[in-house]
């Protein structure tokens, strides 16, 4: 496994890689968006079925423009999102239909982030757009908070290992649904 900064990895991204990097609160596992092999590839990492969707992690809005139907929100709930961005809030949004299956679940939304996490920031700019997220985990068991801890459990699963330290965040996001309100899911 590759170990990387955040502005060399960008090519394993495109070519379909799946890569390990520091958020928030745990390691995150990423890839491309777009790429459905590369989705694929994550979702079989973690053992994660494709029916509960992925969070899409950027660093503005403008990068969630093509996955987010914005005309389905009124702008109160967007200037709510807004208001919690760059930061620990993850919003349940509706998806574009274009979107893939893959990436969105079953469902008829999406999970959004605009993080506040420099390394994601670098990672989503180099990109020129979102990055998947999901907890570098396999499906039920504990986040992981080390890289020494990536480079064990997943050595020859994953393509890259992004450097740097994790934020000062105790849990993983916050989880809202933008249209209700409701609170999916506590962090902070």
């Amino acid at each position: 496994m590759l170990q990387l900064s955040s502005t060399q990895v960008t090519p394993v991204i495109a070519q379909g890689g799946v890569i390990a990097y520091p958020t928030e609160a745990v390691y995150g596992l990423g890839c491309d968006p777009d790429n459905d092999q590369a989705i694929e590839k994550l979702l079989a990492v973690k053992q994660r079925p494709w029916q509960k969707g992925l969070i899409l992690v950027a660093s503005s809005f403008e990068q969630l423009l093509p996955y987010v139907d914005v005309a389905q929100l009124t702008q109160a709930q967007l200037d709510f999102a807004h208001s919690k961005w760059p930061g620990p809030f993850t919003f349940v949004m509706p998806v574009k239909s274009h979107v893939s299956n893959k990436l969105r679940g079953e469902f008829d939304s999406i999970a959004v982030r605009v993080s506040a996490h420099p390394i994601v920031r670098e990672l989503c700019d180099s990109l020129n757009k979102p990055l998947v997220s999901t907890s570098a985990n396999l499906a039920g068991q504990d986040p992981v908070l080390t890289s020494r801890q990536i480079l064990t459990d997943f050595a020859d699963k994953i393509d890259a290992l992004v450097l740097g330290d994790l934020g000062q965040q105790a849990q993983p996001s916050t989880i809202i649904d933008a249209r209700s309100g409701l609170v999916l899911r506590n962090g902070q």
